[in-house]
């Protein structure tokens, strides 16, 4: 079960950029602060140039809006806080109205472990407007780095065809926080267990791992660490065998392995930490499999990601389990995901329906989407065919037609019984959670199931199969639209 924000800080509020609280000031003194608003999240680029991206960090955005609230020691710092003018930066009366707030909105999501792709809304928050504003840095730090890791993960466990992978990124990640986050992450995208001990109690994952070099190194002789760590735990026996030379570590695990029989138990297996992984592997597995330990696993760490082991295993490498640590939590070679939180919708002041907003950029994949957003998945024969965006208030037609995202002149009507998933789904409904969250081994069984529904191409790790995605017709004749009235209003 994930912890609690409440049980390890007083509150979060804070947790947000100033400039989200000068605009919350603002909004409130000019009466604004009410007005409904649409905000929703979503990235531009999938991550590592992969054919799909796996959504993660739901349950932890739950748990941020549910504890949402200023405590009294958040507001006096807030009102120790000073203007240009060396005047406090805010009201009284602000600091006052913050101190009863609570999140009273609505918030729609896809599901973690849920394959998503660019420009789809992975959450979108509808409520007053301030609301909106204050909890979008929390919900982008949340959403962006967990959908990183997870689909670094998931991508990392494709190349290992169905081996176990291990997380081992612990002393390595990007701080307290971001080791047990890139861990729940990890086992989300695919891991099968880790070897953080905090976050495996917390997010209830399986934990592994045997010793370390410093544990042979401590003894006189590399036979003699092995032997008296098997007398210590001999239902764990998994031997670093590289410390010095490595196949003769095997073969002292051997003969260790040989001794465990007489006790009852068995070898588990040996890591390769360093050198050729590949030849070391085949060497290995032939003195194990003589020696008449079939079953021992060999395990390969040493900076690996999904490449290397993709690598690794076109080599014919007898590696069977995988360490994957710095280039899993680190999500190395693409630092960040990019995702963004903009304004798509606002309540008219004088009435009841809305007014699409849209921000325009020379950067054409920087033009946003407007409306209130849904996805809708088409299927055939159980694969995922096609994504289509549509917006909540205007039902497409039974004919569905998408216009793709990179291409508008490329337009694809789906038949009128083609079989459909809306991928968003109600977790918030007037402040109220109504949204059971499942338990993480759900989410990571989901993403499984979600791979193996996309095409082979589409899960290639290099030069990938594009997917699908595009507006639905209406709505990108509203975006259109709406672009041409922006730049008309545009002074000359």
């Amino acid at each position: 079960m994930s912890p609690s924000f409440a049980s390890t800080t007083p509150s979060f509020g804070l947790l947000t950029d100033l400039y989200q609280l000068t605009m919350a000031a603002a909004g409130w003194k000019s009466g604004r602060h009410q007005r409904e608003a649409v905000f929703t999240l979503f990235f531009r680029e999938a991550p590592f140039r992969s054919g799909f991206t796996v959504a993660c960090g739901l349950a932890t955005a739950l748990e941020f809006i549910k504890h949402f609230r200023f405590e009294p020691d958040d507001l006096s710092y807030l009102a120790g806080l000073s203007g240009q003018d060396d005047q406090p930066l805010f009201e009284r009366g602000f600091l006052d109205y913050l101190s009863g707030l609570r999140f009273t909105g609505d918030v729609d999501a896809i599901p973690e472990g849920t394959i998503v792709f660019p420009q789809e809304p992975l959450l979108r928050v509808s409520g007053p407007i301030l609301q909106g504003q204050l909890l979008e840095s929390a919900l982008l730090n949340i959403i962006n780095f967990q959908t990183l890791v997870a689909t670094k993960a998931a991508r990392i466990c494709l190349s290992a065809r169905g081996d176990p992978v291990i997380e081992f990124g612990l002393r390595r990640a990007q701080g307290v926080d971001g080791a047990l986050t890139a861990t729940r992450a990890a086992y989300v995208g695919g891991c099968a267990g880790t070897s953080n001990v905090l976050a495996g109690r917390l997010h209830g994952i399986p934990v592994r791992g045997t010793h370390a070099h410093s544990w042979v190194m401590s003894f006189e002789h590399e036979l003699e660490a092995f032997q008296a760590y098997a007398k210590a735990l001999p239902n764990n026996c998994i031997f670093l065998v590289d410390t010095y030379d490595t196949l003769q570590g095997v073969r002292y695990a051997i003969e260790v392995g040989h001794w465990l029989r007489t006790q009852g138990h068995e070898l588990g297996g040996i890591r390769l930490d360093s050198g050729d992984l590949a030849c070391l592997s085949i060497e290995a597995r032939k003195l194990l499999d003589a020696a008449g330990f079939p079953k021992a696993v060999i395990v390969a760490s040493n900076d690996l990601d999904e490449h290397l082991v993709n690598s690794l295993k076109e080599q014919g490498a007898a590696i069977r389990v995988w360490g994957i640590g710095t280039r899993l939590v680190t999500a190395y070679d693409q630092p960040a995901l990019g995702g963004v939180y903009k304004l798509t919708a606002l309540r008219k002041s004088t009435a009841e329906g809305w007014d699409y907003r849209i921000k325009l950029s020379e950067q054409p994949i920087k033009v946003n989407i407007p409306g209130i957003q849904q996805v809708r998945r088409f299927v055939r024969d159980g694969e995922f065919v096609a994504d289509g965006i549509y917006d909540c208030l205007h039902a497409p037609p039974a004919d569905f037609t998408l216009v793709d995202l990179q291409d508008p002149t490329h337009q694809v009507r789906m038949p009128k019984d083609a079989p459909f998933e809306d991928l968003l789904v109600p977790v918030f409904r007037r402040g109220q959670q109504v949204y059971a969250v499942p338990a993480l081994s759900e989410a990571r069984a989901r993403t499984q199931a979600q791979l193996q529904r996309l095409t082979p191409g589409a899960r290639r790790l290099s030069n990938p199969q594009r997917y699908l995605t595009g507006l639905e017709s209406s709505l990108h004749e509203l975006k259109t639209r709406l672009i041409f009235q922006a730049r008309k209003a545009k002074p000359a």
